[in-house]
């Protein structure tokens, strides 16, 4: 009795890949990853999930200025006039872009505040290094060390998400207020 379905070559690659990355997320899975349903994916979109989230699980951690060669090093504010600090601000900012790390709600920093946050903040946080085509770091220029969302409420969030911060909270959000500083900074393709 002859088959209904031959596979294609393609086919058979792609379900051998699938062995091969299910052979080698093994150790890394808990509880969560089964969650996702992956007998309503294609093989080959369950493919890219498994090798993202393995390239997750073995990327090593490695603060955000090694990641540059030389490592990139920053230069104390206090050292620089304001058109240096601009200049190396945006040269910084392409440079991290180089490399898909995105930088997000910055309008309401100066330039010399942004470069500090960049010098004492991002460049030494240590962080997993994915290295895959799509895979953008965005680091959240709002966020405080203690999580407080002030900044993020007057500046960034929605009306519908400022209303649910309230009802959330109990109370009302801070004024919103215009960012002063706008940038028109690389993105992260859509």
């Amino acid at each position: 009795m002859p088959l209904a379905h031959h596979p294609d070559p393609e086919e058979v690659d792609c379900l051998i890949r699938n062995g091969e990355l299910r052979d080698a997320i093994e150790p890394y899975l808990d509880e969560a990853v089964w969650e996702v349903d992956f007998q309503s994916l294609p093989t080959a979109v369950e493919n890219r999930f498994l090798e993202s989230m393995l390239a997750w699980e073995q990327a090593p951690l490695v603060p955000l200025a090694r990641w540059f060669e030389p490592t990139l090093a920053l230069q104390p504010v206090c050292t620089l006039d304001d058109d240096q600090v601009r200049e190396r601000l945006w040269e910084t900012i392409e440079r991290l872009y180089s490399k898909r790390i995105v930088l997000d709600y910055t309008d309401h920093l100066s330039d010399r505040e942004l470069y500090s946050l960049i010098r004492r903040d991002i460049l030494p946080a240590t962080v997993k290094r994915v290295d895959l085509p799509d895979n953008y770091i965005h680091w959240d220029c709002s966020a405080t060390q203690d999580e407080d969302p002030t900044v993020w409420l007057m500046y960034y969030a929605s009306d519908e998400e400022r209303e649910q911060w309230g009802e959330e909270q109990g109370c009302e959000p801070p004024p919103r207020r215009v960012p002063p500083h706008p940038r028109a900074l690389p993105a992260a393709p859509a």
